[in-house]
């Protein structure tokens, strides 16, 4: 087996969103292909507005992606976790990365510049009809995300995106499910288009009520039974 496959989780890539039906001699191929990247909590992976010049899949850490409105506002669009795929539209088209991408835990991820992906691509068809697929998941999920901003109330907003970490990141503790990343209140406003004091007041009501629990930077669900009827309350 190749180096660089010695020295990531192999199981992780064969798993990958980017590489799922994959051959293992083309999947080897592809990953030989890569630059590795080891970046540390704080680290960019590349900025808003920055050339879009390459596609990465993350083999461990995780990842924020944020775009920040004209005004300043940023936003968290959502979390990148292992074997996910980040910036596939920079090997699709020329142009400038429409979000920033920021290390919330130290990571490894797997890069490939926009000439040697289009290479692969051509060679192994599978991979591109891959990339659109994933291409097509985010388009519905930014859909999604708009529909909720737009029109359900805050407390629904807030509970959909705890759920949505905890299917992403979550692990089972003795008082419940742990959204294992660093998770501040700023975060979760960032994430459900609302200000710090709301979302501080709404996580201190589902404190309260047996819901949640909250430590620094951290959020642990005690009833996400409770949680999904708030999500679903109209």
């Amino acid at each position: 087996m190749p180096a660089m496959l010695q020295k990531i989780d192999y199981s992780i890539l064969q798993a990958a969103d980017l590489f799922d039906g994959m051959s293992v001699p083309d999947l080897e191929k592809i990953v030989q292909a890569a630059q590795t990247r080891m970046l540390v909590a704080g680290d960019f992976l590349f900025h808003q507005g920055d050339p879009a010049r390459a596609l990465y899949v993350l083999t461990s850490g995780r990842v924020k992606l944020m775009q920040y409105t004209p005004e300043g506002q940023q936003v968290i669009i959502r979390y990148i976790g292992p074997g996910e795929t980040l910036a596939v539209l920079a090997v699709l088209r020329e142009g400038d990365y429409p979000i920033a991408a920021q290390v919330v835990q130290d990571c490894v991820a797997l890069a490939w510049n926009r000439a040697v992906m289009k290479q692969l691509m051509d060679a192994i068809p599978r991979l591109e009809r891959n990339a659109l697929s994933i291409m097509a998941d985010r388009v519905r999920e930014f859909q999604d995300r708009v529909r909720e901003l737009s029109t359900e109330r805050v407390e629904r907003r807030i509970a959909r995106a705890l759920l949505r970490l905890t299917r992403q990141a979550g692990r089972e503790v003795s008082e419940g499910v742990l959204i294992d990343m660093p998770l501040s209140r700023q975060d979760l406003a960032e994430m459900s288009g609302t200000t710090l004091f709301t979302a501080s007041r709404t996580l201190k009501e589902w404190e309260a009520q047996g819901v949640v629990k909250c430590g620094r930077a951290r959020v642990t669900v005690i009833s996400a039974d409770k949680l999904a009827v708030i999500a679903e309350d109209s």
